[in-house]
């Protein structure tokens, strides 16, 4: 006896079903509440920055998962890593039962995102400013959905007078001495990736109080030879990965346009960790003394 196939309109409704009945699942949570209301009893942190500031509150206890980028401290590390932040997986979150998830802006993608709102997980997003304001911004967001506004007071004045200090410190340079700093995301292909304006690491290099050599244009672009020596860039900054998989200074120096600027021949070459560098958290501070001490020796 032979079997007759099902139809293919068929299997894609029950396939429908199938999805759905997992999603409703979720669904007995209740939608997104205001803050003072929000169960963050199981919460996954998405972020390095909201991380270190959920541990800064004293509040990890909450936490029981948290993305790639959450490296800090190292604590953090300990716990069931969901993904990096801008290629979430939604099934892995939703493994880890959470009743919350903080998400530093930005984090994604879109589907992944509509996913676990459809699941009836609240969501909820920290503003990402690169500048001393963003940071406190956080700061305030965090504590606010966490429900520990003093917490986040008492850290936001310690952060902001702690920030005040070293952004005090490096103004005091006059501008004919300041650095002209190229940050370098990556070299592939032998094409330079660099930070313009609106980056993380243009924030740091503001805050350092050292000049973007290549503040001409938004977000991360490529760069073309022209570029490079008529950016005359006197020190080169990148994010020491730790893992050996990055550019070495060997590689960097090879390149053609790049060997005609007064970094390479200087070799001013400086490597910071990341999340320390561009993470705009609550030891951002540290960060602008640690590069300016790398820049100008003190």
């Amino acid at each position: 006896m032979t079997m007759r196939k099902e139809p293919q309109s068929k299997r894609l409704r029950a396939m429908a079903f199938s999805v759905a009945a997992i999603i409703s699942s979720f669904a007995a949570a209740p939608d997104v509440l205001a803050a003072d209301k929000l169960d963050t009893s199981r919460l996954v942190s998405v972020g390095g920055d909201v991380t270190e500031i959920i541990y800064a509150l004293g509040e990890q206890g909450r936490l029981i998962a948290r993305d790639t980028t959450s490296m800090y401290p190292e604590a953090a590390t300990k716990l069931p890593d969901v993904g990096y932040m801008r290629a979430l997986s939604p099934e892995g979150i939703l493994a880890m039962n959470p009743t919350a998830i903080i998400a530093i802006e930005g984090s994604g993608p879109p589907e992944a995102l509509n996913v676990l709102k459809s699941a009836s997980v609240p969501f909820e997003t920290v503003p990402n400013a690169y500048t001393r304001e963003g940071i406190l911004a956080k700061i305030d967001r965090v504590g606010d959905l966490l429900a520990q506004p003093d917490k986040a007071k008492a850290l936001e004045d310690r952060v902001g007078a702690d920030l005040d200090a070293a952004i005090a410190d490096a103004a005091k340079r006059p501008e004919s001495e300041r650095k002209r700093i190229l940050f370098i995301l990556s070299m592939q292909g032998g094409k330079i990736m660099a930070s313009g304006t609106g980056t993380a690491a243009d924030g740091i290099i503001k805050l350092s109080g050292s000049v973007n050599a290549v503040g001409n244009f938004p977000g991360y672009k490529p760069l073309t030879d022209e570029a490079i020596v008529e950016a005359k860039p006197d020190v080169i900054l990148m994010m020491n990965r730790g893992d050996g998989s990055g550019t070495t200074n060997e590689d960097l120096l090879k390149q053609p346009a790049l060997a005609l600027t007064p970094a390479a021949q200087k070799k001013a070459i400086i490597r910071m960790d990341g999340l320390h560098l561009l993470g705009f958290g609550p030891r951002t501070a540290s960060a602008v003394r640690e590069l300016n001490a790398a820049i100008y020796g003190s």
